[in-house]
């Protein structure tokens, strides 16, 4: 198993920020402001160019505040963060997770391309990536990634994305980064790898030292980690999240709020020991659960059974606090257990401080066409719980 860095504690609390030159004040402050004023009338025409002519070249300044739509003091902040902590060059704050994938992936696709995607994928995403890309012109294949060999196949002339999801929402199967990397930079069009690193968080995998070149989040989850904010993140190179930035962001305007970023600020601080503990308590849960003759399947990519599991210990530190497990009893069974859990939450998210339980087939996968599901597939009677 790779070894967590050990500084990710460090950037946790340090990286991004400094005390405010103003007040002194040792936390960052929330910069609740919409808009920001300017010295002369030169200054104020530089800072708009910045933001109308996106192919400036980026040169890893700072951009200029102008208007929170297109950036803001304590989403900076929060974005200086997550960069540090996934290795990438920068980084940039949206909305909510669905924001983060939807600026990513329409910054790297438009009308006349196409996207290769993993199918097991959160189902937000895959009602973006079933319906509405197509709406656009955008072609979508989905492939079995766990096997590499199928993205290679799906790969076509006007394949400008590869996307990826690991571990996959509900099953929690395992894709090899580095391999997906690989096949995609050995292609004529070098299409970008977008990974999803939410239920793995940078303390328990980096997909970019694997070779991807984008991450996403949704940062409600374990990043937030106390299920008070929704917010999302994008990290990536410098030029990209630029475009994305002046583009997609700034005119779809997802953008998040200066206290949610300041509420997912707080919540990282203490991200790399909270996944320690999600990591343990993961593990316990999903060893005890694999002992119950009531419990037909388990998965947790720590677990020997799991079909990943020498993926898992390859290119991951931690295991992650997510198990999913299907009842002998099937979808009554499934009901029977929700109802009468005590500790657990029946509610729909993950990486809280609390620990929450659903039934995917009748929440978040439940909007999904029964004959579109076989590209996210959940048996009926799966449970997920955080």
């Amino acid at each position: 198993m790779s070894q967590p860095h050990r500084n990710l504690f460090t950037l946790a609390i340090h990286a991004g920020e400094s005390p405010d030159p103003v007040t002194g004040a040792v936390a960052p402050p929330i910069h609740q402001a919409t808009t920001f004023s300017f010295a002369t009338a030169d200054e104020a025409a530089a800072a708009f160019e910045r933001y109308i002519q996106p192919a400036i070249d980026w040169t890893g300044g700072d951009d200029p505040y102008v208007y929170t739509r297109w950036g803001n003091p304590t989403q900076t902040t929060l974005e200086r963060k997550i960069a540090a902590l996934e290795g990438g060059q920068a980084a940039l704050a949206t909305a909510s997770g669905m924001a983060a994938i939807a600026t990513a992936v329409l910054t790297a696709v438009q009308a006349g391309d196409h996207l290769v995607s993993a199918q097991t994928v959160y189902s937000g995403t895959y009602e973006l990536f079933h319906r509405k890309l197509p709406a656009l012109g955008i072609e979508v294949t989905f492939v079995d990634a766990t096997q590499a060999g199928n993205v290679r196949q799906a790969l076509r002339p006007n394949t400008r994305a590869v996307y990826i999801e690991t571990p996959g929402n509900p099953l929690l199967d395992l894709i090899d980064i580095a391999a997906v990397a690989q096949i995609a930079q050995a292609h004529a069009t070098r299409p970008l790898v977008i990974a999803d690193n939410t239920f793995a968080t940078p303390v328990n995998q980096q997909p970019l030292k694997l070779g991807a070149d984008v991450v996403v989040h949704s940062a409600t989850k374990y990043l937030v980690g106390h299920g008070d904010a929704i917010a999302g993140v994008l990290v990536g190179p410098g030029e990209f999240v630029h475009r994305a930035r002046t583009g997609m962001l700034r005119d779809f305007g997802g953008i998040v709020s200066p206290f949610n970023a300041w509420l997912a600020l707080r919540g990282m601080v203490t991200l790399p020991l909270r996944v320690e503990r999600h990591n343990a308590n993961a593990l316990q849960v999903a060893r005890w659960l694999e002992q119950q003759p009531q419990v037909s399947l388990v998965r947790y990519p720590g677990l020997e059974s799991h079909p990943h599991v020498a993926l898992a210990r390859r290119q991951m530190s931690g295991f992650g606090g997510m198990v999913a497990f299907e009842l002998a009893g099937g979808v009554e069974a499934g009901k029977k257990l929700m109802d009468r859990v005590r500790l657990c939450t029946l509610a729909v998210s993950l990486g809280d401080v609390r620990t929450l339980i659903c039934h995917p087939a009748s929440t978040t996968h439940s909007y999904i066409p029964a004959a579109a599901r076989r590209a996210v597939p959940a048996p009926e009677s799966l449970v997920q719980g955080p």
